[in-house]
């Protein structure tokens, strides 16, 4: 059976004409797949690696390159949870809305919760300075959080 649905390989096509060549489709390939399966199976990498021409070894090098993709060893939950780390989150309060975060999804900081609906992870920054601290639900940044609202934030995700 082939990792890759029908569909995913006809939007990996898509992508084609956007580039100077097919290795140029590599990311968005990478992103295309974990969007949609919540990692990068070593058969999605194969199958990617067949569609773009390349060695499975080049595909690999790039999944791996990035800490933004995941393995199967270690899928991401339903949504992705990004704490800003940057120095202006960290002196209003970004670290402790990780601990507050970890401690109430049971999950450290990396980790998916047991139910694979969160994964926990830190940025470095998102670029929102003037809100911090900040996290990032998935592909939506939310500015000046409390340890209170990041609470009923996560609550609605569950």
């Amino acid at each position: 059976m082939s990792a890759l649905s029908e569909e995913i390989k006809q939007r990996i096509r898509a992508e084609f004409v956007k580039y100077a060549n097919k290795r140029a489709v590599t990311l968005p390939a990478l992103h295309i797949v974990q969007d949609e399966h919540r990692c990068v199976s070593s058969d999605a990498i194969r199958e990617v690696a067949t569609l773009l021409e390349l060695p499975p070894a080049e595909v690999y090098d790039t999944l791996s390159f990035y800490g933004f993709f995941r393995d199967e060893s270690a899928p991401l939950g339903k949504h992705r949870v990004w704490i800003c780390r940057s120095l202006s989150c960290a002196l209003r309060g970004g670290e402790e809305l990780l601990e507050e975060l970890s401690s109430k999804l049971g999950a450290e900081l990396g980790e998916t919760t047991g139910d694979g609906k969160i994964t926990l992870e830190f940025a470095e920054c998102l670029g929102a300075c003037e809100g911090a601290p900040c996290l990032l639900v998935d592909d939506e940044c939310h500015m000046n959080m409390t340890t209170a609202s990041a609470s009923d934030l996560i609550q609605n995700l569950k």
